[in-house]
């Protein structure tokens, strides 16, 4: 999970929410459309039915934290106590549901979600993992969800993916969250500022950072946020790296753990 003590004052929630809601739109025609939900996906042991499941299950926690934070805690201990098995283990009970109702769930939930993040004031604060989050960080979070688990999707059943703008928001949250990287592999946080330049789409290119920094990440936006998400190494990529540190992040790079 990401540093949420991190700067996120480049994030915008309505483009975010704009972007969550024709991502979701996306990944529903394509998995509407294939009749076999049982197929399986880039992660070990999970379906296509799993990855929705997954998703699903995520928008219902989102809401129990929005609409009644107390009840957050419940969710936590339910963490807690399947440990690293707990996605799996939400992931497949959603997947043992009838094809129509976990669609139907899922839609469901996906468009409360959106509701719930438009409606709330910008700065109000509600329970997640460990932390405290805003709409603003939220937002762009279920983005960088529903594109990475649709990814699996795609992938699994071998559909070409158009990549869109709406890689930036992703971008975005990979490059706020490059200390939660070098937290992961153990490493100590580097001192240096990053510069990171990514080509979109659309052949403009995205920039974070200062121009004169030593330590410089280029390439594709889209290598990028397959990167941080962890569905392509680093030697998958296109992505270049100048500086011990920046080479560094490219082979730890993630926006959760």
């Amino acid at each position: 999970m990401l540093n949420y003590g991190l700067d996120v004052s480049g994030l915008e929630r309505d483009i975010a929410l704009s972007d969550l809601v024709a991502e979701g739109d996306e990944l529903d025609a394509l998995v509407s459309a294939h009749a076999d939900w049982t197929e399986p996906t880039p992660a070990a042991g999970w379906t296509i039915a799993h990855q929705i499941a997954h998703l699903a299950a995520a928008d219902t926690n989102v809401l129990i934290a929005i609409r009644t934070p107390e009840a957050f805690d419940t969710v936590l201990k339910r963490t807690e106590a399947a440990g690293s098995r707990h996605a799996d283990l939400e992931a497949a009970a959603g997947a043992a549901e009838p094809r129509s109702v976990l669609l139907e769930e899922w839609r469901a939930g996906r468009a409360e979600v959106v509701a719930a993040l438009r409606d709330l004031p910008a700065d109000h604060g509600f329970p997640w993992y460990g932390s405290q989050l805003t709409a603003t960080l939220m937002a762009p979070l279920r983005l960088m969800e529903v594109w990475a688990h649709g990814q699996d999707v795609f992938d699994a059943v071998g559909a070409a993916r158009r990549p869109t703008d709406r890689l930036r928001g992703i971008a975005a949250l990979g490059v706020i969250g490059r200390e939660l990287s070098f937290h992961a592999a153990g490493l100590p946080l580097p001192a240096e500022p990053f510069r990171v330049e990514l080509t979109g789409p659309d052949g403009r290119t995205w920039t974070w950072g200062p121009e004169d920094a030593a330590q410089r990440v280029r390439g594709g936006a889209l290598d990028f946020c397959l990167l941080v998400t962890r569905r392509r190494s680093s030697t998958e990529t296109d992505l270049t790296a100048v500086g011990g540190d920046a080479r560094a992040w490219l082979d730890n790079a993630r926006v959760f753990l």
